[in-house]
């Protein structure tokens, strides 16, 4: 059987990297926030964000009966369509394995004798390939029933298609856990990049691949976009560490506080910043207080002017972020991951205004950020600031000569895109 070509090609590489990967590092680090949210909620009462309640003994640990079905493994994606436009655009953004039905081998050969391809033929509840191998066995799938009755472990092909005749009778959760354990990569047949979208990331495992099967260019271009959304969790951001040179009160104004639909951990936060050419790293409020209990979900965040760094090296507003949107996530490392908010609140706050050098000459370039003047709010340090552990400092605690962490980037920008244009920002 010539499966080994199908999954060579299938999968999506750049440099020496493959791509579409939803790696184990994203979904440990999920469940460890949810173990250390959880033991902190338990034992409020005696032990507070301390050193002891982040140590390693909340490392996660994995048996093989947990570990996702394509664990370590890239997201394949197949095209199904009959549109020369829709085939132009998913070769030219690397996708380039193609189905066709039986009776369409005519567009096979004359694609094919246009662009580099794989070509698969779907005949008979199978997917075949040019030599008549088969790569795939096809299930239709309508019912709940349905889908408990497949035994795909019975099927010698490597590959497992499943058409759903009303995907919407059977939630894509409900899908992957039955599937849990397989051996064989499974794909889904989607139309849509929404529908693709739940089929891959249902129950943070997903399936192995998704076929599209469209004639409508536009999803290409929006598949794509998604994918390029997550292969930025797997890059590390470069930050840098700069020196406060001022800080003021600079009286009232509108701050902009963000509810995500994550839990965060000491040493993440948003990156915000007056000017796109550095972005502070605004801590998230999952640290203790003595006036307030923590919100490890929420990042009290600036004004309502401020940018904030978004999927797709992107900025927007604060006061333009709404319920569904992403923004990014960056730890003390520059790790970062893709977050939903959940929630904006715009309220009339005292405000104070931090600067910051990367080096003490005059003439070096001044960062400058407004945050909430609090308690709760704080910028995130290169290490450590005390024995407790805690990896950021208050605004209401900072003095000239602390160290935090910025983003530097480019300081021009049209519609939150980065651009080459001469720019003076004051």
């Amino acid at each position: 059987m010539a499966l080994s070509l199908v999954s060579s090609v299938s999968y999506i590489k750049s440099s020496n990297q493959f791509h579409y990967c939803f790696s184990l590092r994203k979904e440990r680090l999920e469940l460890d926030r949810l173990l250390l949210w959880s033991s902190h909620k338990k034992n409020h009462s005696s032990i507070r964000f301390s050193k002891r309640t982040f140590s390693q003994r909340f490392a996660v640990k994995m048996s093989a009966s947990t570990l996702p079905m394509n664990l370590g493994k890239a997201k394949k994606v197949w095209i199904w369509t009959e549109c020369k436009e829709v085939m132009t655009v998913a070769v030219e953004r690397g996708w380039n394995t193609f189905i066709f039905s039986s009776d369409n081998r005519e567009l096979s050969d004359e694609w094919s004798s246009i662009a580099l391809m794989d070509t698969l033929f779907i005949e008979e509840k199978k997917v075949i390939d040019g030599t008549g191998n088969v790569v795939a066995s096809v299930f239709e799938v309508s019912t709940p029933e349905e889908l408990r009755n497949l035994k795909i472990e019975n099927e010698q092909a490597e590959n497992i298609v499943l058409d759903f005749l009303d995907w919407k009778s059977i939630p894509a959760e409900n899908l992957v856990a039955a599937l849990q354990g397989s051996e064989k990569t499974v794909f889904a047949i989607s139309n849509t990049p929404s529908e693709a979208k739940l089929f891959l990331e249902a129950l943070e495992h997903g399936l192995g691949g998704i076929i599209l099967k469209s004639e409508d260019v536009k999803a290409v271009l929006d598949l794509k976009e998604y994918f390029d959304k997550r292969n930025e969790e797997s890059d590390t951001l470069s930050l840098t560490e700069a020196t406060i040179t001022w800080v003021q009160m600079v009286g009232m104004g509108d701050r902009v506080c963000v509810d995500l639909c994550s839990l965060m951990r000491p040493g993440e936060g948003l990156l915000v910043g007056s000017f796109a050419r550095g972005l502070f790293l605004v801590h998230s409020e999952c640290l203790e207080s003595n006036y307030i209990e923590s919100r490890p979900f929420r990042v009290n965040a600036g004004p309502v002017h401020a940018y904030v760094a978004v999927p797709g090296g992107k900025t927007c507003y604060l006061s333009e972020l709404r319920t569904g949107r992403e923004v990014i996530v960056v730890d003390q490392k520059g790790k970062q991951l893709t977050a939903v908010v959940g929630r904006v609140k715009i309220e009339k706050r005292p405000l104070i205004l931090v600067e910051a050098k990367l080096s003490a000459k005059e003439e070096e370039t001044v960062f400058s950020i407004i945050l909430q003047n609090a308690e709760t709010v704080a910028l995130v340090t290169p290490h450590r600031v005390n024995s407790s552990g805690k990896t950021a400092v208050p605004v209401t605690s900072l003095n000239p000569g602390d160290q935090v962490l910025i983003r530097l980037q480019g300081g021009a920008r049209h519609t939150g895109i980065e651009i080459q244009e001469f720019i003076v920002e004051n």
